[in-house]
């Protein structure tokens, strides 16, 4: 590969016993960010965690933080999560009447906005918000539960999202992938036009260390 993909392991599948020693071993094998799946039980049927874990994250690691906020009116937690130590704040955009307006105040405020969207949303419901996007995410699951299978469908809204974001001259803003990216299904992803990858269970589970876990995922993308 000619450019860098980066990886931010979802702590989601982490031991949340010891949550801070997880972060620092997905550091220490070469993490690019540490992604927070934030789910609500609203937007999405599970509960998980809010602004306290990123803060807590925040203590571990000086890697970029991504919040996930898969969460209903993320405009009224934006703020607590950017005070918490978040760098890149994704929002959905069936989660919030003006996406455009909390992806333009997530900007104001210093750090980088992304917008995603549930698989069966269509792809044009970003089309007016590529411009005000710092990255873009394309679900590969439904979202909510961790440990679902990638759908195979995301490879055509990886390349079309890919497409699109060159089209309007943004060939900086990385097309980022969430769910069931593993080393199977990591390269496809990639070949497709994926820059980020968010893997869960491929790095934090109990088949292997951290590191081994790791060494495979970036083996497995090239």
């Amino acid at each position: 590969m000619n450019r860098h993909i980066e990886i931010a392991p979802s702590i989601l599948a982490a031991d949340w016993s010891r949550i801070g020693e997880q972060v620092r071993e997905a550091e220490a094998a070469g993490a690019d960010a540490i992604s927070l799946d934030v789910m609500d039980g609203t937007f999405v049927p599970p509960i998980t965690f809010g602004a306290q874990m990123c803060a807590a994250v925040r203590e571990a690691t000086a890697l970029p933080i991504e919040a996930h906020l898969m969460v209903a009116e993320p405009e009224r937690h934006v703020g607590d999560f950017i005070e918490a130590g978040a760098d890149i704040i994704t929002i959905h955009v069936e989660s919030t009447g003006d996406p455009r307006g909390l992806l333009r105040g997530i900007a104001a405020a210093g750090k980088q906005p992304a917008a995603t969207l549930k698989p069966g949303t269509p792809l044009e419901a970003l089309d007016d918000l590529l411009e005000d996007c710092a990255r873009v995410q394309v679900m590969s699951v439904e979202p909510g539960w961790g440990g679902q299978r990638f759908m195979p469908a995301s490879l055509d809204r990886i390349r079309a999202l890919r497409r699109r974001l060159d089209a309007i001259g943004r060939e900086d803003a990385a097309v980022m992938v969430d769910g069931g990216v593993n080393a199977e299904t990591a390269r496809a992803a990639v070949d497709a036009g994926a820059g980020y990858l968010v893997a869960g269970s491929a790095v934090f589970n109990r088949r292997e260390p951290v590191a081994e876990a790791m060494a495979r995922l970036r083996a497995a993308i090239g």
